[in-house]
């Protein structure tokens, strides 16, 4: 019986390393950020670091949009009532800033995003928004956002 040849097991040895390297790499980034929230962290936290992340102090929620392509076209009997509203929760604390986004020196906006300080608030808004309600907003999301560093 033949021994395998040093070529063979060098070729093995790099296809090893190539298996390995994204999981080492995936390790440790999670690794980094279980110890960046474990450090940035104000209240302990019994739920597993692998399906939520720790509550923080300043906890957000991001509101984003994805708008129609003719957003531009469809929105003037809405915007009105869309404005309101966001400013209303403004008033409310409810909502600190919220605007239009898209590619840099857009002519339309591709979407919108907004910043609540509860999901719950984040949650009235889509409900009570006349753009949703009329079909200019394709899709929507909410996201939490757990600010670790801003402007004092």
């Amino acid at each position: 019986q033949t021994q395998p040849s040093l070529l063979a097991n060098s070729q093995k040895g790099k296809q090893l390393k190539q298996l390995i390297k994204p999981i080492m790499w995936g390790l440790q980034t999670i690794l980094s950020r279980a110890s960046i929230l474990a450090f940035t962290s104000t209240t302990t936290s019994t739920r597993s670091i692998a399906t939520k992340t720790t509550a923080l102090a300043a906890t957000q929620y991001l509101l984003r949009y994805e708008y129609v392509p003719d957003i531009l076209e469809k929105r003037g009997p809405y915007r009105e009532g869309h404005l309101v509203l966001a400013k209303d929760l403004i008033a409310q604390g409810k909502c600190t800033a919220g605007g239009p986004t898209g590619p840099v020196a857009m002519d339309v906006p591709t979407g919108a995003l907004f910043l609540f300080t509860d999901e719950a608030a984040a949650k009235q808004f889509i409900e009570q928004d006349p753009y949703v309600e009329a079909g200019l907003v394709s899709s929507h999301s909410i996201e939490e956002w757990n600010v670790v560093v801003q402007k004092e």
